[in-house]
Parts: C-alpha cells; structure tokens; sequence
C-alpha cells in the first residue's frame, strides 16, 4: 500500500513548480510532483502539443534544461520526487515541422534522433503507417499510428536504446520517476525492455498510462511486471456512486472486488488532463461535489492517490494562462484545497479501511470510516448540514483533534471509548477528517 499523495501540476513552469514545492507541497508532505513533459515539442499554444516530441532536449514551454534541473533540485530539497510525463510511444505529426526550440523535422523523419525506419512503417512504404482503428485488436492497437501520430517500433534495440538514454539523462538531472504516456500503444514487453537498458543507478518509480476497455485486446495486467498503472475505471466506479445521491454507502470495499486492479499496483485519481476534457465524471467545474470526490480518494486505502491541479478552459483544446498559477487568474489550483488530507493519509499508513458506516439513516449520503486507530473521515455528500452525533465511533485514542478540513479552526474531542463526545455539524458537501498528527491534546 502506498500511503503518499502525489499531485499532477499540469502546463505549470518550472519556475512555478519549484515555487509550490518549497511553498506548499513540502511543507504538506506531498510524496511527488507530476510535471508535464519536459522535452522538445512542436510550435503551438495548445495543451496537446506538449504530447508531439520534435527532440528530447530539455526545452520546452515550461522552460530551459537549467530551469528543469533548478526544478528537480529545489523539489528533493524539500523532499517532493518529481515525475517526468514521458513521451516515447510516438513523435511529432505532419509532413514537415519546427519544435520550440528550433529543431527542423519532416515527415517521420527526426535526425540525427530518429529516421522513418525506426517507426511502425507500411510493408513496402517507411514514410506511411495504418492508423489505430480497432481496439479489439492488439498489433493495430500497438503497431499503428495514433490520431496520426507516427509510432516508434519500440521493440527495436536502436529505438530502445535511445529511449533509454532520454531517462536516464532526466535520471541524473535528479528526477525520481516517470509517467509512461499512450503505454497501451506499446508492447508490455519492449516497454520493458527499454526501461532495463538504463544504466543509472537510481530505480525510478514507474508508472504506466493503460486505459483498460470491456473486452479490449489490451490489458492493464500486461503492465504489472514494469510498472504500476493507471486505474481510470476508479473514477468511473466511484464516480457513479457520488454524482448520483444516495449512493456513497455503497463505497465500501473499494477494490478488486469491484473488478478493479490491485490496489498495489494502482494508480487512482478523480480526473486527470484527458479525462477532465472527455469522459471524467466529475472535474473542478462541478464545484463542491468535485470535493467530495477528492477527498474519498485521498483518504481510501485503494491504490497511490495523484491530484489534478488544472486550469480554466471553456475550449478543449486551450493552453495555459499566460500568468503564474494560484493568483486568481484562470489558474483552478485544486489541489490546494485538500492539503490536510495528504498528511491525513501519512497517518493513516497502511491501515486498511474500517468502521465504515451511513450516517443517516439509509438515505446514503453521509459516510464514515477509520483507517485503524490513526485516523478518521466523516463525509457529506447531501446538499444539507449533517449533525455528527455524540457517541459516533472513531476508533481513535481519547484526546482533542483538530479538522485538518478547516485549516485546524475547529476542534472535536474523542472520548476514552474513541467515540465523539459532543454533537459536531458537518456543512453541505463537506468533511470531518481526524488524525494522529493532528491532536490538540492528548
């Protein structure tokens, strides 16, 4: 079980990054940071243009090799890992092109880095590809273009080699893990391959975007081996049972038995930047009930928990605010709102999820449980007040704790039987939450 939180700092700067950690994520305890990937992309003021590689030099919109290496150093110092999104499933589209930092390509051609044949090629034709078009199908699924995308063959030693070298240059940069993008598209195996070709000595935590489909060729299992993966079926599942009233009593025993994956091996989150812009059943433009959603996550016991951090966008396709994150200007900064929780999990260790209880009365809104005795959560799903009743079970040690919710303004006591001793309300779509490290007295 894996008890940190991460927390994904979508387009930021590294300048700005480097800002939260020391600020905020340190001072919180945050295991890692998530930055968007770091190397050369196409010219472009879209999002997604950080997903089409031109090189992989240190260069791009989030600014220069120093600045990536200031980053990563004043990160560790605080003692946040960074993780790098990692782009080498695929390049840059288009029959000719320039990256942010001048580097020139053409069509499935990327010297000295890459030439057409170290791609997925026609038979008899290296600059054209088929396109992925039935997910049924695993070599369409591996061995073709993404939305026209030009597919590394990563089974290739050449390909694996030079991917190789790109990790561990971010490894001695100080980097303490990746994020694999599109790792459904690559063979399990070559992906593996490549990772077991680093000659750093430092062992990264990995992990592997899968996004597991009914009856699709790919499976997440297939990952197991070389990294933990990306769970986006959690969101779905839980999802359902916090948009739709009545049903957060349902989300006991989260896990396997829901026919999700291991939770050691799983990596959860609310929304992330795809699904914030497709199919995410819930992002930070459903206010309160976003909330709710994220702080089941961060306080379950399945999986590795990761935040999104976003920004505004009424256009899918819309790029970052031109102006530093968290001041009021298009910037979402979400992740500030649950900073409590984070050394909420810390206590909770690997406690698994207990006590679990619907508070009123089968209406199925309002949920507590405890992570053995180190901590506790009651959560308002309702769009009322709840009242916490004296004499409600804790588990925790007798004492006075404060709401790690509330930035510690408010205070409940616990009894020498771990029960509430004195009746607490708790607002609409709001949250008690308790623990160890957090007691006013003992």
């Amino acid at each position: 079980m894996r008890i940190g939180t991460f927390v994904h700092l979508f387009e930021w700067s590294h300048g700005d990054v480097a800002i939260e950690c020391e600020a905020f994520l340190g001072p919180k305890k945050f295991s890692a940071v998530q930055v968007s990937p770091p190397n050369e992309h196409i010219v472009g003021d879209e999002w997604w243009t950080r997903y089409q590689p031109v090189s992989y030099a240190l260069e791009s919109r989030s600014g220069s090799h120093e600045a990536f290496v200031d980053m990563v150093k004043r990160c560790k110092a605080v003692g946040v890992d960074v993780i790098v999104d990692v782009v080498v499933n695929h390049m840059a589209a288009g029959s000719e092109g320039v990256g942010v930092n001048g580097t020139h390509y053409t069509n499935r051609n990327f010297d000295p880095l890459y030439s057409p044949d170290d791609f997925h090629h026609s038979e008899s034709d290296n600059q054209s590809n088929c396109q992925v078009n039935d997910y049924n199908d695993l070599e369409n699924v591996q061995k073709c273009d993404l939305v026209g995308l030009p597919d590394l063959d990563t089974s290739s030693p050449k390909v694996q080699k030079t991917i190789a070298s790109y990790l561990d240059n971010l490894l001695e940069a100080g980097v303490a893990g990746f994020r694999l993008d599109a790792s459904k598209h690559q063979e399990s195996e070559a992906l593996g391959q490549y990772l077991s070709q680093m000659s750093s000595t430092t062992v990264p935590y990995v992990f592997c975007e899968v996004i597991e489909g009914d009856e699709e060729a790919v499976k997440a299992e297939m990952y197991f081996d070389y990294c933990d993966v990306t769970e986006f079926n959690f969101a779905q599942e839980v999802g359902s049972n916090i948009v739709s009233p009545g049903k957060m009593k349902f989300l006991s025993g989260v896990g396997s038995s829901w026919g999700l994956i291991p939770s050691d091996s799983a990596v959860t989150f609310t929304d992330n930047h795809d699904t914030q812009r497709g199919n995410a059943p819930l992002t930070y433009k459903d206010g309160p009930l976003y909330d709710v959603f994220n702080i089941f996550l961060l306080t379950s016991d399945y999986g590795y928990p990761k935040l999104m951090s976003s920004y505004e966008f009424d256009d899918p396709d819309q790029g970052p605010p031109d102006s530093s994150p968290c001041d009021g200007h298009g910037w979402v900064c979400e992740h500030r709102r649950y900073g409590g929780l984070v050394a909420w999990r810390i206590s909770a260790g690997e406690n698994e999820v207990s006590n679990f209880q619907s508070l009123d009365d089968g209406e199925g809104d309002v949920i507590c449980f405890s992570r053995g005795n180190a901590a506790f959560v009651a959560i308002n799903r309702s769009e009322d007040t709840f009242v916490l009743k004296c004499g409600t079970e804790t588990n925790l040690r007798a004492g006075t704790y404060y709401n790690v919710l509330d930035d510690n303004e408010s205070t409940i006591d616990i009894d020498e039987s771990g029960k509430v001793s004195n009746d607490i309300e708790i607002g609409a779509m709001g949250a008690v939450a308790l623990h160890l490290g957090a007691m006013h007295e003992y």
